[in-house]
Formats: structure tokens, C-alpha cells, sequence
């Protein structure tokens, strides 16, 4: 199965009370269709003591089966908390984002959407001439202060 075809059959499940775990997410979602992975990732720090993050990944046979998921399980409530169950969306590369150890400017992601050539930044001049533009052509008259006579 390629990635996009797994990632359209895995929705995402958060909101989950600490006492669900994998059992009874399959047991939830069964109804929908065939079930080939669910995961709970567990909290990063060592010390904590939640059986996961508050959230989850099921991963569907087909496709169809999850977005039949969603449509039915969303805003839902499981175990006293309201659950939300969207598609799964493509995890981010550890070097990008807010958590990654390198600053935003320098990140691929940022450079593909806010980089501009250097044609882009020569001001362009209203007669159509090709020479450098002066931005403070036309202010002469603006040395005295005050109001104008009449």
C-alpha cells in the first residue's frame, strides 16, 4: 500500500481519556470495516505517567472505511470525553516547525512559500524606463515647512 493510500485510510482520534486503550479503540471503530493498525503514541517525557498522549491513529483497510469512521465516530463521546476523529494528516519532518532546532527562515518549507528572486525586488518605474528607480524624485518642493501661501 503507498503512503497516500495509507494516509487517506488513517484517521486521527483525539480527545481520548487516559483509560482507553488499544482494545477498546478497535472495539469503537470495528463497525466501520477492517482494522490493520491502531497506535497510541506515549508521552516523550519518561517520567510521565499517561498511558499515552490523548490521542491516536487508526489505520483502515480501505479508505471508504475511514471516512465512513469520521463521519460517524466525530464529536462523538468515549469514556465520559467528547472524542474528535478526523483524516490523518502527513507527519511533519522533525526538521521543520515550531520544534525543530533550526530557525523558520532557513526551513525548506518557509523558502518554498515566501522566497522571492532578486528581479522580484527591483521597484519598477511607472514611464516604463529601465533605469533604477529614485524614491526621492518629485520632493523638492517639499523642503519648507508650513502651510502654503495663497
Amino acid at each position: 500500500m503507498s503512503d497516500t493510500a495509507r494516509l487517506k485510510s488513517t484517521v486521527f482520534v483525539g480527545g481520548l481519556d487516559n483509560a482507553v486503550d488499544t482494545n477498546v479503540l478497535h472495539n469503537a471503530f470495528v463497525p466501520f470495516g477492517e482494522i490493520v493498525d491502531i497506535s497510541l503514541p506515549k508521552p516523550e517525557l519518561k517520567s510521565s505517567v499517561d498511558p499515552h498522549r490523548g490521542f491516536g491513529y487508526i489505520e483502515f483497510e480501505l479508505a471508504e472505511d475511514a471516512r465512513e469512521a469520521i463521519d460517524n465516530m466525530d464529536q462523538s463521546e468515549l469514556f465520559g470525553r467528547v472524542i474528535k476523529v478526523a483524516a490523518a494528516k502527513p507527519q511533519k519532518d522533525a526538521s521543520e516547525g515550531l520544534g525543530s532546532k533550526t530557525a523558520l527562515w532557513q526551513q525548506e518549507s518557509y523558502l518554498a512559500s515566501h522566497a522571492v528572486n532578486e528581479e522580484d525586488r527591483l521597484p519598477v518605474r511607472n514611464d516604463g524606463a529601465s533605469a533604477p528607480y529614485d524614491p526621492m524624485q518629485g520632493l523638492e518642493g517639499l523642503d519648507v515647512a508650513g502651510p502654503k501661501a495663497a
